[in-house]
């Protein structure tokens, strides 16, 4: 038996759970079921096809989303020197330049959604590892987040503009937020399209049988829609 208020059950009713769902009619029941007063995010749900416990089915990987998430990314970057200076100038919301800043960030400050640092900063901010790590914000050369200065302005602009890194979880499944319910459908439909690409793109080498086997897309506190993973995997990605 199906647990929820009232607004949930209604919403509920509206989705057939017996039918996987072309991508573009799943995402429109999507925003017609939203029922909160607030612009909820709409997020995609995979399960894969791999053994995460084995270390070559580990899937991971960054999707730039053509129309952004709709919503402001903190960014902080861990740069001295000139490093620092173009940081600012790419419009960084926070620059960690000094060991002030470590110690504010190893007090527990994490007020940012994303973390990007230069090489030379590397051994200072391998010190946090016990904050960001746990939270999913600690650079790493395999999320593109380690880059050397001369990139960092680009990295910064398209951080801003929806990129968004994604990593498998124990249970051999990925969530990744796709945007907002307001979006017009069209461009959820692109987003959609450029993540399933990615995360198809992204098989591991090991991986055996079918590797899209489930998704589900949902908004905040919404009924989840099931989508059929082989016309997903069929969409172009049109930007």
């Amino acid at each position: 038996m199906v647990k929820g208020g009232r607004k949930y059950l209604e919403a509920f009713e509206k989705i057939d759970r017996q039918r996987l769902y072309p991508p573009e009619e799943a995402l429109r029941l999507v925003k017609e079921t939203n029922y909160v007063a607030f612009d909820a995010t709409v997020e995609t749900h995979f399960r894969l096809g791999v053994d995460p416990r084995h270390a070559n089915q580990q899937v991971r990987g960054v999707v730039l989303l053509p129309h952004g998430l709709g919503k402001e990314v903190r960014v902080l970057v861990f740069a001295e020197g000139e490093a620092a200076k173009a940081a600012e100038e790419a419009g960084a919301d926070y620059v960690a330049s000094d060991d002030e800043w470590l110690q504010k960030i190893q007090g527990g400050w994490t007020e940012f959604d994303i973390a990007i640092a230069v090489p030379e900063m590397m051994g200072k901010v391998g010190r946090l590892g016990r904050v960001l790590g746990p939270r999913g914000l600690m650079p790493n050369p395999k999320a593109g987040t380690i880059v050397p200065a001369d990139t960092l302005p680009d990295l910064i602009e398209e951080t801003k503009a929806g990129r968004i890194e994604f990593r498998i979880d124990k249970g051999a499944n990925v969530h990744i937020p796709i945007g907002k319910v307001s979006f017009p459908l069209e461009k959820l439909v692109d987003n959609f399209a450029a993540m399933v690409d990615t995360v198809r793109q992204a098989r591991p080498a090991a991986s055996k049988g079918t590797y899209i086997r489930k998704i589900v897309v949902t908004s905040t506190m919404g009924p989840g829609v099931k989508v059929d993973p082989t016309l997903a995997q069929m969409m172009e990605v049109s930007i």
